[in-house]
């Protein structure tokens, strides 16, 4: 069989999905996608969570098939810091695991760039899981020399 160039597929995908912020009536049709990947939230924590985050410029876009399904998420949030400047932070990525591999994921992140670069921001970061830093690796996104650290705290009040 006859190998397709890795472009065509995404090209091909493009033309049949649409990629467009959720409403808040959309984000709970949206958990099935998302429990894939942030697989320690209920519904409920999740509703939760996306509506806090909103208040902190946090938005999530779905990419939907010319039926109207769901096929993968991508969250995200303009930033500004001393050291990074004004960038993009893509908090989520996660494609629905019935249609991974097709170049969906692919079609998010440059989503992303392109929405960074329209709206003048210098860079897009992201946190990864080890085993898909390969495939953000091919797309052109290096390890970052920051090292992260983390400290549990109690809060005084829930």
């Amino acid at each position: 069989m006859p190998r397709v160039p890795a472009g065509t597929v995404v090209r091909e995908l493009a033309s049949s999905i649409a990629i467009r912020e959720l409403r808040i009536d959309d984000v709970c049709g949206a958990f099935t996608v998302m429990h894939q990947l942030r697989g320690h939230l209920d519904e409920e924590e999740f509703q939760r969570r996306v509506s806090s985050q909103r208040s902190i410029g946090y938005t999530l876009f779905g990419a939907f098939d010319r039926n109207g399904a769901l096929l993968g998420l991508i969250g995200m949030r303009p930033v500004m810091t001393l050291s990074r400047g004004r960038h993009l932070h893509v908090d989520d990525l996660v494609v629905d695991e019935r249609v991974r591999g097709n170049g969906l994921g692919k079609l998010l992140i440059e989503f992303a760039e392109r929405w960074a670069s329209d709206n003048s921001m210098q860079a897009v970061f992201l946190d990864s899981q080890q085993e898909v830093i390969g495939f953000y690796s091919t797309l052109g996104y290096e390890r970052h020399s920051a090292t992260l650290m983390r400290k549990r705290v109690i809060p005084e009040h829930f």
